[in-house]
């Protein structure tokens, strides 16, 4: 078994990527994946290793990726744009052994101390202009050299051999790196194949939601390739720009975050067939507000199809594809995933009542990386993953979210941990005290928003302390609104009541 192998049995001419106008076929990029994995290997990679990927929606990660696993070392695809304190404490979780870089992320990367990298012998750049910027201890490699390498198949592993290490702050709290093996990722390729429509061959998708996300990772790019479909890879959203790719390259398939399908139902101007050759229209890793999904149906007769999913899940755990959709629900199980919701005492509670909802697979996640106790907290010794998500199964299985157990913020489909954001603001030398909390937005799903006290005659305002967690954090982990109040709610233990503010 290897998850690499999902690209072996393809026709060699079906197009298998379209990135910046370039078609790359499935014998193309079964060559380029077999040179980049040779490369690898004499570059002193072995299973095992981490490879971190700080690169953007495009053939350099695809290749790199699928040659990384292929070789049964671990991907740990990272978001190119975080700032530099951000991708220091991720690099030093996983310690990769080599880091691919693209030009976006040259600046920020190259703020990252390499001292506390113990294992970083090697980097490559996807950009050779980019090298003079990094240059230290670690090996400078061009990508376009790697992929000269000598051809190298897959290395068989074992199910449970870790694939891929994909940061979340989801039901753990803190963000910490979730290790999803060969075996997990494969199964939830065949569960999301379980539908009766799916992506097939043939099928154009549409590559917009970030790869350095579980679902843009194996949603979009693992389902597609699996079946030998095209994938149309996208670095950035713009609506007019996205209606005029869904013609030029005849797109079928359409995986969007909540946000992308609100500004595609504010467009105005457009024709009401603009959307006509799109099959399937797909949303999920936050709450799709109603009234756009009503928008989409009126003016461009697309019908949403909701799912529910989590990094830990890898990720599909619910869908409305091949279903009656139902209003206000993200579907029924996929085969395969058993899904339970349960009381307090971990008692099934009766059809309709709410409780947290707990997911059960060969899906389901290794663990988090290097942390036993983090691990524990959320998958218990009979393979159940409490997902701290509060929902209600009706009596034909529909699940309907309600809310989450615990204080998480979902942006866009990302999330965010408040405690990671206060934490962040209160590095600033002007501020005594943060709370932060996740409030309604039209095209976001949530907004952070903090509530902050000063301390006594420090003097800050907003527009300071949201540049501040700029500095910090990634962009939409930062609080949208600042407001600078005199006191923050406790309770009589003193712990800050976030439901108050």
């Amino acid at each position: 078994m290897n998850l690499a192998s999902i690209i072996d049995q393809h026709p060699d001419a079906a197009p298998a990527i379209i990135s910046r106008g370039i078609v790359t076929d499935y014998r193309m990029l079964r060559e380029q994946v077999e040179a980049f994995r040779g490369s690898l290997t004499e570059l002193g990679v072995h299973k095992g290793d981490r490879v971190a990927l700080l690169c953007g929606n495009g053939t350099a990660f695809v290749v790199a990726y699928l040659a990384t696993v292929g070789l049964g070392a671990i991907a740990v695809p990272l978001n190119p744009l975080s700032p530099t304190p951000e991708l220091q404490r991720e690099l030093e979780v996983v310690d990769p052994s080599v880091v691919v870089v693209e030009a976006s992320a040259v600046f920020t990367f190259g703020g990252v101390s390499r001292r506390e990298l113990g294992s970083l012998r090697h980097i490559v750049v996807t950009d050779e202009k980019s090298a003079a910027q990094l240059k230290g201890d670690a090996e400078i490699h061009s990508f376009d050299a790697l992929l000269a390498g000598p051809a190298s198949p897959c290395v068989p592993v074992d199910p449970d051999h870790p694939a891929v290490l994909i940061f979340t702050s989801g039901t753990a709290g803190a963000s910490r790196a979730a290790t999803l093996s060969h075996g997990n990722l494969l199964a939830n390729l065949d569960q999301s194949n379980s539908t009766s429509d799916h992506i097939k061959q043939g099928d154009v998708v549409f590559g917009v939601l970030p790869m350095f996300h579980i679902f843009g990772l194996n949603v979009v790019l693992g389902v597609t390739l699996l079946a030998g479909a095209c994938v149309v890879l996208v670095q950035r959203f713009d609506p007019i720009t996205a209606v005029e790719t869904i013609a030029e390259r005849n797109i079928t398939i359409f995986p969007g975050a909540p946000a992308l399908w609100v500004a595609m139902s504010l467009l105005e101007g457009i024709p009401a067939d603009a959307f006509a050759s799109i099959r399937l229209a797909l949303t999920g890793a936050a709450r799709m507000p109603d009234e756009a999904t009503d928008r989409l149906l009126t003016k461009f007769g697309v019908q949403l199809r909701e799912g529910y999913g989590l990094t830990e899940a890898a990720p599909v755990v619910t869908s409305s594809v091949g279903v009656e959709a139902r209003r206000g629900s993200v579907g029924k199980a996929v085969d395969g995933v058993d899904v339970r919701v349960v009381d307090e005492t971990g008692n099934d509670v009766l059809v309709g009542d709410s409780g947290e909802v707990w997911v059960k697979g060969p899906n389901v996640f290794v663990g988090y990386w290097n942390d036993p106790d983090a691990t524990a907290r959320v998958l218990d010794e009979d393979g159940w993953l409490h997902t701290g998500d509060i929902g209600t199964i009706d009596a034909d299985g529909y699940l309907y979210l309600l809310d989450r157990a615990k204080d998480l913020i979902i942006v866009s489909g990302f999330n965010v941990f408040p405690a990671e954001v206060e934490e962040v603001l209160m590095k600033h030398p002007a501020v005594f005290e943060a709370g932060v909390v996740g409030v309604p937005h039209p095209q976001t799903g949530e907004a952070v928003r903090a509530f902050v006290v000063l301390s006594p005659g420090a003097v800050a305002d907003e527009d300071t302390l949201i540049d501040h967690c700029h500095d910090y954090i990634a962009r939409y982990k930062c609080p949208s609104k600042v407001l600078i109040v005199p006191e923050l709610p406790h309770n009589q233990f003193g712990k800050l009541l976030r439901r108050a503010l």
